[in-house]
């Protein structure tokens, strides 16, 4: 083979090596994905704690979760303390079936995301809630910051 042949093949080479690597913004995404995949998940009749703590390994320990509408901030604990009290007060009862990503805007460190509740109803079928906005912040790759606009 020429230089120029291994010059030319060169790029693709490279090119091909790097669109197989999850770049950060890739890893953010799967982190909110994620998210909001378990919160399901708790959201069902039948989940445990254990289930509860899945959510907490994705958020950093001075996390805070901002929900204007529902009284402020919360700490990190204050949240945990209300997903368990909320799933043995039988608050989830799986009313809420999915949580749809209809958009997400992701920046340096943080992704917008624009989404729907997926809410069942009594005779089974399902209907989509009005869409929502949420803020993720990250540090190191966890969520360090979640801010409801709704």
């Amino acid at each position: 083979m020429t230089w120029a042949g291994i010059l030319c093949s060169f790029p693709r080479v490279v090119w091909a090596q790097k669109s197989t690597q999850m770049t950060h913004k890739d890893s953010l995404v799967a982190v909110v994905k994620g998210y909001y995949r378990l919160n399901v998940k708790v959201f069902q009749a039948k989940s445990t704690v254990d289930d509860i703590n899945e959510i907490f390994k994705l958020v950093t320990n001075d996390f805070t979760y901002v929900h204007p509408k529902y009284g402020g901030v919360y700490t990190r604990q204050n949240l945990y303390d209300g997903y368990v009290r909320n799933q043995k007060n039988g608050k989830y009862n799986g009313r809420i079936s999915d949580m749809q990503i209809v958009n997400m805007i992701v920046g340096l460190d943080a992704i917008t995301v624009e989404k729907r509740f997926v809410f069942r109803n009594k005779d089974g079928s399902t209907r989509n809630g009005e869409p929502q906005m949420t803020l993720f912040e990250f540090k190191k790759g966890k969520i360090s910051r979640i801010f409801e606009y709704n």
